[in-house]
C-alpha cells in the first residue's frame, strides 16, 4: 500500500499522469498576489554569486591551474570530465532531499543554502590557492591533484545545491505566466550581472580579491533570502514523500514535463555548441586582438540582461511559448550570419553578439516559467519541486558536456586545429560555430511549436491548496 500523503483538500483530485488539468483564471491569482520588487530583490540576488562563481569554475580555473600549478591538460580534462559527471549526477539525489527540507521546516531550505555557501567559500578557496611548497619547480603533481579533486567536489557540491533548492524555492511560489516568469527574470538578471563582474575582477584585483568578493555576495544573497516565503499566501504546506515512496510526484510520470525537459535540452545544445568554441572562433576566424575577446562576452551577456525585462513583457502580451518561440526565430536570424565573418569584421560580429544576446533572454526567463508551471498543473505543487529542478540541473550539465563533446572533435574531423589560418579549415569552424547551432535551434523552435498545447496552463496557475488551522509562517 502506497504511503503517500494524501492531497490537500481544497486541490481537487488532481490530473492522472501525463494530463494537465485546463488553465483556470479565477480565484488563485487573487490569492497569490503579485511578487513586489522587494521581494524580487531579496529572491534573485543569490542568483549574482552562483553566476560569480560559476565562470572561474568552468572557464579561468583549467587555465589557472595548466600555467600556474602546471598540471597536464590531459589529466585537467579527465579530472573535470570526472567530477562533472558525477555532479550531474547527483543533482536528482539533492532534488529530493531540498523536497524534504521545504517540508519539514519554514527555515530548513535557508538552512541548506547557507551549508551551500560554505562548501562554495571553502571549495573556491582551494581551487586558487594551494598549501606553500605545493607549487613550483621539483614539486610533486599528485598532492595537487588531491587538492584539486577535493575543492573542486567542494565546490561543485555547494553550486549544485544552492541552484537547485534557489530554483525550486521560486517555483513553490508559483502565481501566473507573468508572475513565475518575474521570478525567473530577477534571479538571471542579478546572474548575468554575476557573469559581467567574473569576467572582470580577476584580471583588474587578482584570485584574493574574488575570492572575498564572492564570500560578501554570498553572504548578501543569503541575508536578502532569510524568511523568504517558500508558499505563496494561504497555501498549506504538505509533507514531501518519503524516500521509497510510490507517489504521483515523479516528474517523468509527466508528459508535459517530458516534452519541456527534451525541448530544452535539445536548445540547450544549440546554445553550448558555439560556447564551446566561440574563442577559437574569435582568435581565428574574427582574427580580432585579445581585448574583443572579453568585449565579446561583455557585449553578449550585457544585451541578455538588458532584454530580461523586455521578455517578461513579451511574455506579459504573446504568453510564455510564444514569447520562447519568438526568442528562438531572433536567436536564428541574428546568429546564422555569423558564418559570413570574416577576419577584421569585428563591427559585425559585434552586432551579432548583441543581437543574439537579447535573444538569449527569452531561453533564460521562459523555460523555468514553465516548467513551475507544470509543477503546479500536475498537483504536485508545493512538495516535489526540488526532485523536478534536480532533473532539470542535470540535463543541463550534461547538455554542456554533449556539446563540448560534439563540437570539438566535429571541427577537427573537418580539418580545423587551434591557430590554422587555411580558408577551408576557418570555414568548416564558422559552419560548426553558427551553421549547426542554427539548424539545431531550428529543429528545436518547431517542437516547440508542435508541442505548445501540452503547457495549456501558460497563462494561469493551478487551484491552490485550501488554507487550515494549522498552516505554519512561511
Amino acid at each position: 500500500m502506497s504511503t503517500a500523503p494524501a492531497r490537500p483538500v481544497g486541490a481537487g483530485a488532481g490530473p492522472r499522469a501525463g494530463e494537465v488539468p485546463p488553465a483556470r483564471r479565477d480565484g488563485p491569482t487573487a490569492v497569490r498576489g503579485a511578487p513586489t520588487t522587494a521581494q524580487l530583490l531579496r529572491y534573485g540576488g543569490l542568483g549574482l554569486p552562483l553566476a560569480f562563481v560559476a565562470l572561474p569554475l568552468v572557464v579561468q580555473w583549467p587555465a589557472h591551474a595548466a600555467q600556474q600549478w602546471g598540471l597536464p591538460l590531459a589529466v585537467l580534462g579527465a579530472l573535470l570530465l570526472a567530477v562533472r559527471v558525477a555532479d550531474a549526477l547527483v543533482d536528482p539525489w539533492i532534488g529530493r532531499k531540498a523536497d524534504g527540507w521545504f517540508a519539514r521546516s519554514a527555515t530548513g531550505p535557508w538552512r541548506a543554502l547557507v551549508v551551500a555557501a560554505l562548501l562554495l567559500i571553502s571549495g573556491f578557496a582551494g581551487l586558487f590557492f594551494a598549501p606553500p611548497g605545493w607549487v613550483g619547480s621539483g614539486s610533486s603533481a599528485t598532492p595537487l591533484l588531491a587538492w584539486s579533486t577535493v575543492a573542486l567536489l567542494l565546490t561543485y557540491l555547494g553550486y549544485s545545491l544552492a541552484q537547485v533548492v534557489h530554483q525550486a524555492w521560486a517555483a513553490r511560489l508559483g502565481g501566473d505566466a507573468v508572475e513565475r516568469s518575474r521570478w525567473v527574470g530577477s534571479r538571471e538578471a542579478f546572474a548575468l550581472a554575476g557573469v559581467l563582474s567574473a569576467s572582470v575582477l580577476p584580471s583588474l584585483a587578482g584570485w584574493a580579491a574574488t575570492g572575498a568578493a564572492l564570500a560578501v555576495l554570498l553572504v548578501l544573497g543569503l541575508w536578502a533570502m532569510h524568511g523568504l516565503p517558500t508558499l505563496p499566501a494561504g497555501a498549506t504546506p504538505v509533507a514531501a514523500p518519503a524516500a521509497g515512496d510510490t507517489d504521483d510526484t515523479s516528474p517523468w510520470a509527466q508528459r508535459p514535463f517530458r516534452s519541456l525537459l527534451a525541448i530544452y535540452t535539445l536548445n540547450g545544445l544549440a546554445a553550448s555548441i558555439p560556447a564551446s568554441l566561440v574563442l577559437f572562433f574569435v582568435r581565428d576566424r574574427v582574427q580580432a586582438p585579445a581585448i574583443y575577446e572579453a568585449l565579446f562576452l561583455a557585449a553578449y551577456f550585457g544585451a541578455a540582461a538588458l532584454g530580461v525585462p523586455l521578455w517578461v513583457r513579451a511574455v506579459r502580451r504573446f504568453g510564455l511559448v510564444t514569447a520562447w518561440a519568438l526568442g528562438m526565430a531572433l536567436s536564428i536570424a541574428a546568429f546564422v550570419g555569423a558564418v559570413l565573418v570574416g577576419a577584421g569584421d569585428t563591427v559585425a560580429f559585434g552586432a551579432i553578439c548583441v543581437a543574439s544576446g537579447l535573444a538569449l533572454g527569452a531561453d533564460l526567463v521562459a523555460p523555468p516559467a514553465l516548467l513551475a508551471g507544470v509543477i503546479q498543473a500536475s498537483g504536485v505543487h508545493g512538495r516535489a519541486e526540488g526532485r523536478w529542478f534536480g532533473w532539470w540541473s542535470m540535463a543541463t550539465k550534461l547538455t554542456l558536456a554533449l556539446a563540448a563533446g560534439i563540437a570539438l572533435p566535429l571541427v577537427q574531423a573537418l580539418g580545423y586545429a587551434p591557430g590554422s589560418r587555411e580558408p577551408a579549415a576557418l570555414q568548416a569552424l564558422a559552419v560548426v560555430y553558427a551553421v549547426v547551432p542554427c539548424a539545431v535551434k531550428a529543429v528545436t523552435l518547431a517542437l516547440l511549436w508542435r508541442c505548445r498545447g501540452h503547457w495549456t496552463t501558460d497563462a494561469a496557475p493551478s487551484p491552490l491548496p485550501s488554507p487550515s488551522a494549522d498552516t505554519r509562517t512561511r
